[in-house]
């Protein structure tokens, strides 16, 4: 029978999941991610790539790639992106080799995309993802989140408050749906599903070998 330390080296032979997490703007899924980042220093951020300006405070390559639209577009025609899409008036998509790196290297990577981008990566890598969409607990609360951060103008919350019901319209299409009131609240709700998904069989290919073991020390 394995030991606990050489069961403990085959728990750690798996392949990471990628766990997208997707809302309309406001709902608090940027701020799930970091917590949960936080928690889990084993798991990578996917870094997009962006045409749009930097906000204040955002990093090159930690917050966004912020490329121009020429080489967005050279990037589309070397299928260099896992998913990209055109949101209001710029490109967003999530470079292909860092995402493929850390899967293999057994971390979970997280992503911080819409609808359309989900719906990408669905098509592209359906057996490594779990997509959850956060919900608010109501519009005239989910307006109050987009001006208590201020970021964005009153016309910007404007345009992101009249697409958010279209948003919301694609919830059916995820794996797990939380609504976020309470942020602890959902936030422990997110870390179940992260536990459970790591837990699936076909995401430990370590048991077969373990059961093996098991049997041959009877």
């Amino acid at each position: 029978m394995a030991s606990l330390s050489s069961l403990e080296e085959m728990k750690a032979q798996r392949r990471g999941i990628m766990i997208v997490l997707s809302s309309p703007s406001g709902a608090g899924k940027t701020t799930l991610t970091r917590k949960l980042l936080k928690e889990n220093p084993d798991m990578a951020m996917s870094v997009s790539a962006t045409t749009r300006a930097p906000r204040r405070g955002e990093e090159d390559g930690t917050d966004y790639y912020f490329i121009s639209k020429n080489k967005f577009a050279e990037m589309v025609d070397d299928e260099a992106f896992l998913e990209h899409a055109k949101v209001f008036d710029n490109f967003y998509g999530t470079p292909r080799a860092p995402v493929e790196q850390a899967l293999s290297d057994g971390r979970d990577v997280v992503f911080d995309i819409d609808w359309q981008g989900a719906q990408q990566l669905t098509q592209a890598a359906a057996d490594d993802l779990v997509k959850i969409f956060i919900l608010p607990p109501n519009m005239r609360e989910l307006e109050n989140r987009l001006k208590t951060r201020a970021q964005d103008t009153d016309d910007v919350i404007a345009k992101r408050m009249a697409k958010s019901e279209a948003e919301i319209s694609h919830w059916a299409e995820y794996d797990y749906v939380i609504v976020n009131e309470d942020l602890e609240t959902a936030l422990k709700e997110l870390r179940i599903i992260v536990a459970a998904e790591r837990m699936r069989r076909r995401r430990q290919p370590w048991i077969s070998g373990f059961v093996k073991s098991i049997i041959q020390s009877t």
